[in-house]
């Protein structure tokens, strides 16, 4: 465990504030849930909670699945990195931060379907790749959770490829309630 240096006092109500610094090292939001554990040494830990720590592997085989049937690499998102990858060196893009077009998408809880190649970051800092892509926010409980992406370079996706995406958001989201 690494020390900040930062100590903070706990008010009346049983609150710490957790530093400005921090939260936007860990990009940790207003509202964002953390999980509270405590270790042999009875030191209290905060854990940034993702829905996705759960899935991680039924997102993964869902993931290789769409990739089967569509024939097109498949990206999974939760609201910081990508959590699954098929079709990609899983490698290379498993635990990768979001960009922030993907993380403006998701909050607004907005599809995104690109008919014409464009350049597009798949993870922050990547270089940019051409091609086609549809997004689809994964929401549930009415929270924007994550995003799963499906891409191609040589040509625009089809109808079926779009409602799978979707069917594949909106079932994820179902999951995690």
């Amino acid at each position: 465990m690494k020390a900040t240096g930062i100590v903070r006092r706990i008010d009346d109500l049983g609150r710490v504030v957790v530093p400005k610094e921090i939260r936007r090292t860990l990009r940790i939001r207003e509202g964002d849930p953390l999980e509270i554990f405590v270790d042999r040494e009875k030191e209290v830990i905060l854990k940034k909670y993702s829905p996705f720590q759960e899935l991680t592997r039924f997102s993964q085989e869902y993931t290789d699945s769409l990739n089967e049937a569509l024939k097109q690499p498949i990206l999974v998102y939760d609201r910081d990195v990508i959590v699954a990858s098929s079709g990609f060196k899983k490698k290379e893009y498993t635990n990768k931060p979001i960009p922030r077009f993907i993380e403006t998408l998701m909050l607004n809880r907005e599809s995104d379907t690109q008919t014409t190649q464009t350049s597009v970051e798949l993870y922050q800092d990547q270089p940019e790749m051409r091609g086609f892509y549809h997004i689809s926010p994964i929401v549930a409980n009415g929270d924007a959770v994550g995003a799963i992406l499906a891409f191609r370079e040589d040509e625009s996706l089809g109808d079926e490829a779009i409602l799978a995406i979707d069917i594949a958001a909106n079932f994820l989201g179902k999951q995690m309630e």
